[in-house]
């Protein structure tokens, strides 16, 4: 997947333009990319992609954790 494409996905998911995703908008940018996870993976990538430990994930820290795939 591209950069835009990939910024594409984030933006439709966060609809509130806050620029972050909770775990629940995480797992729907998976469902949007195609990638299935089970609830652990997901849960597991999620932590490990927060960098900051606020519960969220930014488009930066989702472009990082995604290119470690």
């Amino acid at each position: 997947m591209t950069v835009d494409g990939l910024l594409t996905a984030f933006r439709t998911i966060d609809v509130q333009e806050k620029g972050r995703l909770d775990l629940v908008g995480f797992t729907m940018v998976l469902d949007e990319l195609g990638l299935v996870w089970s609830k652990a993976e997901t849960q597991e990538r999620f932590e490990r992609a927060d960098t900051n430990y606020d519960g969220y994930i930014t488009f930066d820290e989702l472009e990082r954790m995604l290119d470690t795939l």
